[in-house]
């Protein structure tokens, strides 16, 4: 394996920046060669709301990544989430001048193009724009129009839209921590790269990262997504219920939460009591785990209804729409405990906790395998579908001897765009300085 080519991605958190350094083994499968993680400073509910504090913290991150693996980081792929995005279906179309040559990828760019050109709320850009079905001369649901003949391209789109402050904020920090903005990925697709399998995908599943500031969802259906949001809620406000419930300081209502906390309040019996120390002379406090297990319970109760309230909107109650495989639950969040029991008591839709061991090279350490990494891990896998092209192509070549569609050739084409994306923003910032 040409160790020189690694890829790395940076996953700008509410509680932790994690930069994660990957590279791809002989088996074509992601090995960690390094980890660093800081506290998260300056960045609230996915945004950032502190420039000099995020630099720092990213800076730390990455000299950690650095120390542990031995090499340098240049560029990074980055995560973008926050209450400010949002999506939305599009439709569009092109007529060809010349029907009579086949569809190709220069006619699908020219679609996603035009669509790029949507007029959107002041201060709003267009983060990605994610083919779903296409139709040519009115015939549907074709997943593939590449080598089809036709005089009018039509397709639906899943357009994921930011606030441009929020994307700069987020670039300034990064340049500003002395490293390369290799490109930006929302992190639900980042997540769900990492956590979901294909077969997943095409039974439809939804996604729920809980996150410490955000709670994102990604909504799969036939192999393609089909719906994205980001709620406002995460781990933190579940301390902060407890902080406020039990008046205690936020580390120990944080130590609380992930030593006793649990999401079914059935579960603790009555005299199950903890004592926690006073502050600086003052009395021990007592608190009853049914107390503490209820206050949990309340909050994820009211995260799961707007997440569930979301895949309704979706259309997950339509038999066309209904998603087989049910929901998988990743990041830190997921590991509260009965939080599985309480999603499918609420939704009544099977439910596991993803691990983003998928893609992993089978001897990673365990720790990079938990719910807490999966957005890294998917970043990661990003960067190196981007950057990492000598195993693309070779597994290209592997891929032109099957008869599935050559799926190497997809991750490319979202790049494309990213790279566009990051480009534009590249040159605003330059010019901005």
């Amino acid at each position: 394996m040409d160790q020189e080519k690694f890829a790395v991605g940076l996953d700008i958190g509410t509680t932790k920046i994690v930069a994660m350094l990957g590279a791809k083994n002989e088996y074509d499968k992601l090995e960690i060669v390094g980890i660093g993680k800081s506290k998260s400073q300056g960045v609230h509910r996915g945004v950032v709301n502190n420039i000099t504090q995020t630099i720092q913290s990213i800076q730390a991150a990455a000299q950690e990544a650095e120390g542990v693996s031995g090499k340098k980081i240049e560029s990074v792929v980055v995560g973008i989430a926050g209450q400010h995005i949002r999506s939305l279906q599009h439709s569009d179309y092109i007529t060809r001048t010349n029907p009579d040559a086949v569809i190709d990828e220069a006619d699908i760019e020219r679609l996603k193009n035009q669509v790029f050109k949507l007029v959107m709320l002041p201060g709003e850009e267009i983060i990605h724009v994610l083919p779903q079905e296409y139709k040519v001369d009115g015939q549907a649901e074709i997943k593939e129009p590449i080598g089809m003949y036709g005089g009018r391209l039509e397709a639906n789109f899943h357009v994921v839209v930011g606030q441009v402050s929020s994307i700069r904020n987020i670039m300034r920090c990064v340049k500003s921590a002395g490293l390369d903005f290799g490109g930006i990925t929302l992190e639900p697709l980042a997540s769900a790269d990492a956590v979901l399998s294909q077969e997943e995908k095409e039974a439809g599943v939804a996604l729920i990262d809980i996150g410490g500031g955000t709670t994102d969802l990604a909504i799969f259906k036939d192999g393609i997504i089909r719906h994205t949001a980001v709620i406002p809620f995460g781990g933190n406000v579940i301390t902060e219920d407890i902080k406020e419930g039990c008046s205690i300081i936020e580390k120990q209502a944080e130590m609380l939460k992930i030593k006793f906390g649990s999401a079914w309040p059935g579960e603790n019996k009555d005299n199950e009591i903890v004592s926690i120390p006073g502050l600086r002379g003052r009395d021990p406090k007592e608190i009853t785990l049914k107390n503490l297990s209820k206050i949990i319970h309340a909050r994820v109760q009211e995260i799961i209804e707007q997440v569930y309230a979301e895949i309704k909107n979706y259309g997950h109650e339509e038999q066309k729409k209904k998603l087989i495989a049910g929901i998988v639950l990743t990041g830190g969040g997921s590991q509260l405990k009965h939080l599985k029991q309480l999603v499918e008591y609420i939704t009544g839709m099977d439910t596991r906790i993803g691990y983003p061991n998928e893609h992993l090279a089978g001897d990673t350490d365990k720790t990079t395998a938990s719910p807490l990494y999966a957005t890294a891990v998917g970043l990661v896998m990003n960067a190196a579908v981007n950057q990492l092209p000598s195993l693309e192509e070779e597994h290209e070549s592997v891929a032109e001897g099957e008869t599935s569609q050559s799926l190497p050739d997809k991750p490319a084409k979202r790049s494309s765009v990213i790279d566009r994306f990051t480009e534009k923003l590249k040159t605003f910032l330059e010019s901005a300085e």
